[in-house]
C-alpha cells in the first residue's frame, strides 16, 4: 500500500467513525423526544367513586419500585413486578380515601420472601380496621397468596381449584458430586461451625451443625406464618398444621368452605359481579379497578405525599437490596454505594438516615467500606437507624450492626455472624479433560498461587490467617456497634442463622417492625414532629442510564422463566462464579 492509499484509507475510517457516532447521537436523541412524548401522552385521570383497591398478586413484590429504561419502554416491556413500599403507601392512603371502596387481592402466585408477606399481610389487616372490606379470590391459592387472602373478609375459590398448605421448608442445593466429576477440588478457608455457605462445594448433604440450625429458624417461622393465618379464618393454629400435614391441597374443593379454608366457591365472573355490589356499582357496570401503581398517580395520593414533603427534617432511605459486591452492575455495589453515603452525609439537606436490608451478604471487603462509609455518616452526628426486610445475614449484617437502632421482623433471618474463602483448583477438570497440564517456574515456593495447583501447606495456613483476621474484624464491628463485649458476640456468631425473634432476644437487633415503624421510631425519638422521606439510590437512574437497555434484568428474567423451578440452582452457580473469593454471605436458601 503506498502512502496514498494509506491516507485515503484513514480517512475512510475516520469518516466512518465521525458518521456513526453523529448517527448514534441522533438516534439517542430521537429516543429521548421519544419519551418525552410517552410521558407528556400519560393521563392520570382522578380515581372514580366506588373504586376498588386492585392488587394484582401474579408476581415478584420487590423491596421498592424499579424502574424502566427508554429503550423497554418504547419496546412496550413492562416491569410486572410489585412493589413493597409503593403497595404499603397505596393501602395505608386508600384507607382514608372516600373514593375507595375496598381491596380486592387477586391471587396467581406471587413470588415474596416471608417476612415481605408477612409485612403485606399486617397492612391489609390495618386497612380493614377502617371499616372498609377486603376480597381475595384465586383459580388455586399457592401457600404465598393464602398468607395474604387469609387477611381478606371474603376469600374465594374456583370450584375446582385448590389450596397449598404444607408449612416451611429449605431448599439446598450440593454440587460436589457434579465438582468430583469435572475434577475440580474448591479449597476452602473459614471460621465458625454453622458457616454453612461453603457446605455445597464440600459436602454431598448438610452438616449436622446447619440441619440443626435451619430447624431451629425453620419452626418459629412457621409458627408465625400458621397463626397469622389462622387469625384471619377464624381457627387455631393447630388446625392450620393439620392442613398442613393433611395435603390440604389434594381435598376436594366442595370441602373446603365447612373447614373454613376458603368463604366460598365461585367462578371469576361470579367474584367479579359481587364485587360490583360490593362497591355499589350496577351489575351492567364495569367494575372500577386501579392498581396501587395506578391509584398513587392519582391526585388525592400526590396531595398526601406533598402535605409530608414540605417538612424540614428529611430522612434519607436508602436501599441495600441483593448481593454485596464492590464492583457490578446490581445488587449492592460498595463503588457505588459509598460515595453515596457520604454525599448523604455532608448533604445539609439531610436531617437522618435509614438503612433498608434485604441481603444475605457477599464480599467481605465491599462490606467494610460500606461499614466504614456509614460510620462516617454517623460521625456528623445524623441519627441512623436500620430496617431489616427478609433477610439481612452475614454482610447484610455486617453493614447494620453500626446503626442507633436496628428494626426487624420477627421473621427475618439475620446473624451469620462469619467469614469464609474459596479458591477452585481445576487441575483435574484440565488434565482430565481437557489434557492439559500446568507447570510453575518461580524464584519462592509460595510466590504464584493459582487455580490449577492446590495450596502448599504455607498457602493454607496463610489463607486461613487472613480469613481469621477477617472475623476479628468483623465481631469487632459487631461488637462496637452493639456495645456488647466480644466474647458475647463470639458466643452467638460462629456463622449462626436466626429469626428477628430470637436476634431481639440475643441482643442483635433493638426492636421489632417494619420499615414504616424504623422511620416512626427514628423521627419520635429525635424530636421529628414532621417529616419527609427521600429515597436513594434514585431508581429511574440518570438520564443516559435510561438509553441503555438493562441487559442483566432482562437476562435474569428470561433465564428464571425458561427455568422455572430449577432457577434456584443456576442462581447459586451463578453467584460462586462472580463472587470474590473472601466473602461474608449465608447460604443460598429457598424458604417456601
Amino acid at each position: 500500500m503506498n502512502f496514498k492509499q494509506f491516507c485515503m484509507t484513514t480517512l475512510a475510517v475516520v469518516a466512518g467513525i465521525f458518521i456513526t457516532g453523529v448517527l448514534s447521537m441522533f438516534g439517542m436523541i430521537y429516543m429521548m423526544l421519544q419519551m418525552i412524548l410517552l410521558n407528556l401522552g400519560k393521563e392520570h385521570p382522578s380515581t372514580e367513586r366506588q373504586s376498588i383497591l386492585h392488587i394484582e398478586l401474579s408476581s415478584e413484590i420487590v423491596e421498592r419500585e424499579q424502574g424502566t429504561t427508554i429503550m423497554q419502554q418504547l419496546q412496550g416491556i413492562e416491569n410486572n413486578s410489585i412493589s413493597l413500599n409503593r403497595l404499603l403507601d397505596a393501602l395505608k392512603i386508600a384507607s382514608t380515601d372516600p373514593k375507595i371502596e375496598g381491596v380486592y387481592l387477586d391471587c396467581g402466585g406471587v413470588s415474596a420472601g416471608v417476612a415481605t408477606l408477612m409485612s403485606v399481610n399486617e397492612a391489609i389487616n390495618t386497612f380493614r380496621k377502617s371499616g372498609k372490606w377486603v376480597a381475595a379470590y384465586a383459580d388455586s391459592y399457592a401457600q404465598g397468596d393464602y398468607i395474604l387472602a387469609s387477611a381478606a373478609d371474603s376469600l374465594w375459590l374456583n370450584p375446582v381449584g385448590e389450596v397449598d398448605i404444607h408449612g416451611v421448608g429449605a431448599g439446598l442445593f450440593y454440587f460436589k458430586g457434579l465438582l468430583d466429576k469435572l475434577g475440580v477440588d474448591v479449597q476452602v478457608f473459614k471460621v465458625g461451625t454453622y458457616k454453612s455457605a461453603v457446605e455445597p462445594f464440600l459436602l454431598t448433604q448438610p452438616s449436622e451443625a446447619n440441619i440443626r440450625q435451619t430447624r431451629e429458624y425453620l419452626d418459629p417461622i412457621w409458627a408465625d406464618v400458621r397463626t397469622v393465618i389462622a387469625a384471619g379464618r377464624n381457627v387455631s393454629p393447630e388446625t392450620i398444621n393439620t392442613w398442613a400435614d393433611s395435603i390440604i391441597v389434594t381435598e376436594d374443593p366442595a370441602n373446603y368452605p365447612d373447614m373454613n379454608v376458603v368463604s366460598s366457591l365461585r367462578y371469576r365472573h361470579d367474584a367479579e359481579q359481587l364485587l360490583k355490589s360490593m362497591s355499589g356499582i350496577d351489575s351492567d357496570d364495569e367494575l372500577r379497578l386501579v392498581t396501587p401503581a395506578e391509584y398513587l398517580n392519582q391526585s388525592y395520593a400526590h396531595k398526601y405525599q406533598k402535605e409530608t414533603s414540605k417538612a424540614d427534617y428529611k430522612i434519607a432511605v436508602l436501599y441495600a437490596v441483593g448481593d454485596i459486591v464492590q464492583q457490578g452492575d446490581e445488587g449492592i455495589i460498595g463503588a457505588d454505594m459509598t460515595p453515596l453515603i457520604y454525599e448523604l452525609a455532608d448533604d445539609d439537606n439531610i436531617s437522618a438516615l435509614v438503612l433498608r436490608v434485604n441481603s444475605g451478604g457477599g464480599s467481605a471487603y465491599a462490606s467494610e467500606q460500606i461499614w466504614e462509609a456509614l460510620e462516617y455518616f454517623k460521625s456528623t452526628g445524623k441519627p441512623f437507624y436500620a430496617s431489616m426486610g427478609d433477610v439481612a445475614a452475614s454482610g447484610g449484617y455486617y453493614i447494620s450492626c453500626g446503626a442507633d437502632k436496628i428494626f426487624c421482623q420477627p421473621t427475618t433471618l439475620t446473624g451469620s455472624i462469619g467469614i469464609f474463602g474459596m479458591v477452585p483448583n481445576i487441575e483435574g477438570l484440565l488434565d482430565k479433560h481437557l489434557g492439559v497440564t500446568s507447570y510453575t517456574i518461580a524464584s519462592n515456593p509460595n510466590a504464584i498461587m493459582s487455580i490449577t495447583k492446590p495450596f502448599t501447606p504455607v498457602q493454607r495456613r496463610a489463607m486461613q490467617k487472613m480469613i481469621d483476621r477477617g472475623y476479628e474484624t468483623f465481631v469487632g464491628r459487631c461488637a462496637e456497634g452493639r456495645g456488647m463485649p466480644v466474647d458475647s458476640i463470639k458466643a452467638i456468631a460462629e456463622g449462626r442463622v436466626w429469626t428477628g425473634t430470637k436476634a431481639l432476644e440475643i441482643g442483635l437487633v433493638d426492636r421489632l417492625g417494619n420499615l414504616e415503624d424504623c422511620i416512626m421510631a427514628l423521627a419520635e425519638e429525635n424530636g421529628a414532629n414532621s417529616y419527609s422521606i427521600i429515597e436513594y439510590p434514585d431508581p429511574e437512574g440518570s438520564w443516559w442510564e435510561k438509553l441503555i437497555i438493562n441487559n442483566a434484568q432482562m437476562k435474569q428474567d428470561a433465564i428464571k422463566k425458561e427455568l422455572g423451578t430449577a432457577y434456584p440452582i443456576y442462581k447459586s452457580i451463578e453467584s460462586l462464579n462472580n463472587m470474590d473469593p473472601i466473602q461474608a454471605r449465608m447460604p443460598f436458601t429457598v424458604i417456601e
